[in-house]
């Protein structure tokens, strides 16, 4: 994740699912650190930070799980996570911010197939260049990703180059085959991958 208009961004599409499903479960994906559930906290989600086993120890000793935020010790990256998301009924949101990045291509597309299997309705938020972003889902029927506009740079941030600048993408699993109404369907110019539009999974947010 690089910039803070990308963590904007990221925190807008995890809001916009939460107005839909606010006791949802958001799982922040190798977050370290991160402050992500203070900064989203609806008072209703349950939050869950999945670390590897010493960076998992590190944050559950200075920030102590509690009813609604726990930290679970397994690899961000691996397929074994999933099955330990409580409550999916409710709705799961996975931030993947800079872990599809670091990804080699059949590891994200395998990471994205176990979400899908897992948590139908759910949705995932991950940031990428727009040809990775498509290469991703690229041959995955019911998967289209949205794009989230990013905000424009700042007076002290020199322009970075388009094709050299992450974006960050919202992709919603589908729970089950349905069409997507005219209104919501992936517009020209957006995604670029996948079924032409002809997709359950399919959402677009912007930031604000």
């Amino acid at each position: 994740m690089t910039g803070y208009g990308l963590t904007e961004c990221v925190d807008a599409a995890v809001r916009a699912y939460l107005a839909e499903r606010p006791e949802a479960t958001v799982v922040a994906l190798d977050e370290g650190l991160g402050t992500g559930f203070w900064r989203l906290d609806n008072g209703r989600l349950y939050w869950l930070s999945v670390l590897p086993e010493e960076a998992a120890a590190v944050r559950r000793m200075l920030l102590p799980d509690t009813a609604r935020r726990h930290t679970l010790a397994r690899e961000p990256a691996g397929r074994e996570w999933p099955a330990a998301v409580p409550g999916t009924s409710r709705g799961v949101v996975v931030i993947a911010a800079g872990v599809l990045r670091r990804l080699p291509l059949p590891a994200g597309r395998a990471l994205l197939a176990a979400c899908a299997a897992r948590f139908p309705d759910g949705a995932l938020v991950f940031d990428a260049l727009p040809r990775r972003a498509a290469a991703l889902v690229a041959g995955r029927p019911g998967l289209v990703p949205g794009y989230v506009r990013r905000p424009a740079p700042g007076r002290h941030r020199p322009p970075v180059p388009r094709a050299l600048r992450p974006r960050v993408y919202e992709v919603r699993f589908a729970a089950g085959p349905a069409s997507v109404p005219e209104g919501e369907r992936p517009r020209r110019g957006g995604s670029g991958a996948g079924d032409g539009g002809r997709n359950p999974a399919a959402r677009r947010t912007h930031c604000r």
